[in-house]
């Protein structure tokens, strides 16, 4: 079947008031910039949707990129025909005939935008419903729940008809939420938050921690995979600040508290963090954390940690469970590569021990006895490295052995 349209159906947004021309805008540059490598494509703007016009383009290609598009609710592959009666029967009784697995029951929702058509509504769904069921013998009539329902949209310059439609991603375009940086780990977790993020309209900015040379090329380059499959969702250039943790990570194991490493580097990770969101104008520190799940995610860890900063700490996957997360991460194309067994910043000076209630003022005065802390913290900013990447960087991501330690954020 070659189709000549795409009907695409926006999702939330349609909600937002006095903003939503604003956001429908930004759907519809998102959706030119997902599918840009399509050269042939023209667009028309109507309200609360989009047609996309394929010009002898394929249909299949293009409807598997829209699929992982935010902001759409559903999309539909169209016919066109002659504003015409018998023209409009032709396409409808191809469409049905083309059907990939044949329906027992359908019927027929035709509206007439264009009021000079000589048939009206109503009549039309008799008009065409009889032609098919003439054509068609094993198919039969049911107006509550059919198996498939023939659209028809009458305008002036054509007759547009569908009868699939095709679930999209959900959620809000990129970037109509506002700004946040991620904490990506190479873990199984924090590329499913960000993916999350992204899919509620932020627009994400992600940072990585590393102790170059205790941590190994291979980790940085696992880390930069993930980055590509983010900005593959992000549908724009995905930027990774890489930060040098590796001087703050010796000073506080240093301070030999083993059971609160791990309570310390976090609290100076989002403090880290918070000074880049500063700089790049994010409102929000997005993380992987979940309930329970480690040492550092128990309730009095994150509420003892989560005190570090004063930015709204975003946490997607905090009541879900492992398997929940995996099979996210399994759908997004990020499992793969978070399973590879490159160490990261948080697998050194792993504790026996770690706290999982610890104290407030033994964690602060510790801090407060370090030397020249302030000054570490600025200076791990200072030597951020940012990459930026691009949704069309081919992925290079091999399937390995599991990782030895899960997310920290």
């Amino acid at each position: 079947m070659r189709y000549e349209r795409i009907l695409v159906r926006y999702g939330d947004l349609t909600l937002k008031g006095r903003n939503r021309g604003r956001f429908e805008r930004q759907m519809e540059q998102q959706i030119k910039r997902a599918l840009a490598p399509f050269t042939a494509l023209t667009y028309t703007k109507i309200y609360g949707r989009l047609y996309i016009h394929l010009h002898e383009q394929a249909y299949e290609p293009v409807a598997e990129r829209l699929k992982d598009v935010f902001g759409i609710i559903s999309f539909s592959p169209v016919l066109a025909a002659k504003p015409e009666l018998e023209a409009i029967r032709e396409k409808a009784l191809a469409l049905m005939q083309e059907a990939v697995k044949q329906p027992s029951t359908f019927k027929v929702s035709a509206r007439r935008t264009w009021k000079p058509f000589p048939h009206g509504s109503q009549e039309m769904n008799h008009l065409v419903g009889s032609h098919v069921l003439r054509a068609i013998p094993d198919l039969t009539v049911d107006v509550r729940n059919p198996d498939v329902q023939l659209n028809i949209d009458i305008q002036q310059e054509a007759a547009y008809l569908y009868n699939v439609t095709v679930p999209g991603a959900g959620g809000f375009p990129f970037g109509t939420n506002g700004k946040a940086l991620l904490l990506l780990s190479g873990g199984i977790d924090s590329p499913v938050a960000g993916y999350m993020g992204l899919r509620k309209g932020l627009e994400l900015e992600a940072v990585h921690f590393h102790s170059y040379p205790f941590t190994s090329q291979q980790a940085k380059d696992k880390v930069i995979e993930l980055a590509k499959r983010l900005s593959y969702y992000a549908g724009a250039p995905f930027k990774l600040h890489m930060v040098s943790f590796t001087e703050m990570q010796t000073v506080l194991a240093q301070q030999k508290q083993d059971n609160l490493i791990i309570t310390m580097m976090r609290r100076a990770m989002l403090r880290i963090t918070e000074q880049l969101a500063g700089k790049y104008k994010a409102g929000g520190i997005v993380t992987g954390e979940s309930l329970g799940q480690v040492a550092s995610q128990t309730l009095g860890s994150m509420n003892v940690i989560g005190k570090a900063c004063t930015l709204p700490l975003i946490k997607p996957l905090i009541m879900m469970d492992k398997n929940e997360i995996i099979h996210i991460a399994e759908q997004i194309g990020t499992f793969e590569t978070s399973i590879l067994p490159y160490e990261d910043c948080c697998t050194l000076f792993l504790p026996k021990s770690p706290s999982t209630n610890p104290n407030l003022g033994v964690v602060e005065k510790v801090e407060a006895s370090i030397e020249n802390y302030d000054q570490l913290l600025a200076d791990a900013v200072a030597s951020t490295d940012t990459i930026v990447l691009t949704p069309d960087e081919p992925l290079n991501a091999p399937a390995g052995e599991s990782s030895p330690e899960d997310d920290w954020f």
